[in-house]
């Protein structure tokens, strides 16, 4: 999907790089910056507290929600916070389940669809993230966080011109918002409109609450154009020297692929 969530929609994983996701899903939304904070995140962790998590922390508050969730499986604050920790640690499908198991038990509580939707597309599940998605929100009282969530999942099912309706329409709501602009800006590079992803890309990095997230990647945009000096400079701004050195030989590895494209849509579909 901060954000392809997802990300937070994602594109290769490259060493070194987080990539805003689907899964940036906002999606912009759960449990770390890519999925951004708000309405859609209500009884959540707040993210820049669950990233600080060291791994027996996070299995502690894993412990503690589980055990929480089992006692009331019902409760959309505990389903939502206990998916955030099990996506921090990359349990994906039981994140799913969790909020599966919640939604059953609040069908018109519009802020878990959100979560719910944004656990399905971070599990690769498009088509069902795409219908949960879209009872997330209404047009009377739009999210742009589930927008930019549902773009996302729209450019993993292909349909690039839809995703960008979603990008324009969250970005109407919440203008300038990072997020939402590198997600833009990753639709617009998996299109191979690279120097519209670019600008797409600089004015999310300039934005004072970009995160690294944000900034790799412009990097990839630019190294994909061959600019790599300018995008050693936006890595360097971030990672070590030799993680630097190591994304832009990634950068170069891909660029003298053939069929680089679809490896990317491909990438990004298995992240």
């Amino acid at each position: 999907m901060h954000a392809k969530a997802v990300s937070n929609a994602r594109l290769r994983r490259l060493p070194g790089l987080a990539l805003v996701g689907v899964l940036a899903l906002a999606t912009a939304g759960c449990l770390s910056s890519r999925f951004g904070s708000g309405p859609t995140t209500t009884g959540g962790i707040d993210p820049a507290r669950l990233e600080a998590l060291s791994e027996n922390d996070l299995r502690s508050v894993s412990e503690t929600l589980a055990q929480r969730n089992a006692r009331d499986p019902g409760n959309a604050a505990v389903a939502m916070a206990y998916a955030q920790v099990l996506r921090r640690m990359d349990q994906r499908a039981q994140a799913v389940a969790v909020l599966q198991q919640a939604s059953m038990r609040n069908a018109d509580d519009r802020a878990l669809a959100g979560a719910y939707g944004r656990a399905l597309a971070d599990a690769g599940r498009f088509q069902e993230a795409q219908e949960v998605l879209a009872r997330a929100h209404s047009p009377q009282n739009p999210d742009w966080r589930v927008l930019s969530a549902q773009g996302a999942v729209a450019d993993q099912l292909g349909d690039a011109v839809r995703a960008q309706r979603f990008y324009e329409a969250a970005l109407n709501i919440a203008p300038g918002e990072p997020t939402v602009l590198s997600n833009y800006g990753l639709s617009l590079a998996l299109a191979g409109k690279l120097a519209d992803a670019e600008v797409k890309l600089r004015q999310a990095a300039a934005h004072p609450a970009a995160d690294q997230r944000v900034r790799q990647n412009l990097a990839l945009v630019l190294g994909l154009q061959g600019k790599m000096d300018d995008a050693e400079t936006v890595l360097a701004r971030d990672l070590a020297p030799a993680a630097v050195d190591a994304n832009l030989d990634a950068i170069r590895t891909m660029v003298a692929q053939p069929n680089s494209w679809e490896r990317l849509r491909r990438a990004d579909a298995d992240g």
